[in-house]
């Protein structure tokens, strides 16, 4: 399969957790209808990629086993745990999405996904102002009566609708599943990694340095943005539920942006044109990409114009 001249040969394609929908009966309606962009890029001589966030995800396995845990008292499970489920859970889907796609085109090719860890510095000041709320509502009386069995953990009043658990989102430094990543790309396999993030983990040295899962959230954008540059990608897609970066968004002055430097977009981002826990970790990442690399470009567009977007008809390009 000859590699059309001008076009990337790997690209990272990054899938909202949001735009991926709230039930797994959306997820699969959703991820089929990603799986003919997907399998696009393929075609034009490309190697993807592939990588998604969990948060809707995450959350509906948290609240199951809290539910469970308050009624028939399953043992409750911590967050690298349901972490780990989620990364599975989606992968299954996308690598049924992707076969179904690969059959209707009498395509042969091998798709594997990664359960997939991420280090994280121990040290990080995240872990002293935890701010990431996950997990079910309690009265404050219940928080509290955890907080005191449980000192390591923290809650905190969400906006008067409850009171939630709230964990550290540090900085991701090293993909600890990166050689078997690579491994697998070069063996011409369809990968799918680093998925909500990845699971952070710090090293235990009380055990031989090996790696131990801590109660944490790493922004899936940067998960996503190391997992590019650690496998040497030349484009990084970030596909959400919007077709563009806007300025002024939500407002009659809303303004959609197409194609961007990563000064111009970092000049935007600090005047705080982009919402922090929505569009800002996108354009971060897309400015860090873009500044790893001359020749680094970044999209990000809508997960339902996956085509439109991919093919330059619609999305923010953001590059060096």
């Amino acid at each position: 399969m000859s590699k059309p001249i001008g076009k990337p040969d790997r690209i990272v394609v990054a899938l909202g957790g949001n735009a991926l929908g709230n039930t797994p009966a959306e997820q699969i309606e959703r991820v089929n209808n990603a799986a003919h962009a997907l399998l696009g890029l393929i075609e034009q001589g490309n190697e993807i990629i592939i990588t998604h966030g969990n948060g809707p995800q995450v959350g509906m396995i948290q609240n199951a086993f809290a539910a469970a845990h308050e009624a028939i008292g399953t043992p409750e499970m911590d967050l690298p745990e349901c972490g780990a489920m989620s990364q599975g859970y989606i992968g299954y889907h996308l690598q049924q999405g992707i076969g179904r796609e690969m059959h209707k085109r009498y395509k042969r090719w091998h798709v594997a996904t990664v359960v997939t860890q991420i280090e994280v510095d121990p040290e990080d000041p995240s872990f002293q102002s935890p701010t990431k709320p996950i997990g079910p509502f309690y009265t404050e009386g219940q928080a509290r009566e955890i907080m005191a069995a449980e000192p390591d953990k923290v809650f905190v009043d969400d906006s008067g609708r409850g009171w939630r658990r709230v964990v550290a989102s540090p900085d991701p430094k090293k993909i600890v599943e990166a050689p078997s990543i690579l491994n697998l790309l070069d063996n011409e396999f369809i990968v799918i990694a680093c998925g909500g993030g990845g699971i952070p983990v710090v090293r235990d040295y009380d055990n031989k340095g090996c790696y131990k899962g801590v109660a944490a959230v790493i922004d899936k954008d940067a998960g996503g943005e190391l997992l590019a540059e650690d496998c040497d990608a030349d484009v990084l897609f970030l596909l959400t539920a919007v077709e563009h970066v806007a300025v002024n968004f939500g407002t009659p002055e809303q303004r959609d942006l197409t194609d961007l430097t990563a000064d111009e977009a970092e000049k935007l981002a600090d005047e705080g044109q982009f919402g922090k826990g929505s569009m800002e970790p996108k354009v971060r990442a897309a400015i860090k990409f873009a500044r790893s690399r001359k020749g680094r470009t970044c999209i990000i567009g809508a997960l339902d114009k996956a085509a439109e977007t991919m093919s330059g008809l619609s999305g923010t390009r953001i590059h060096g």
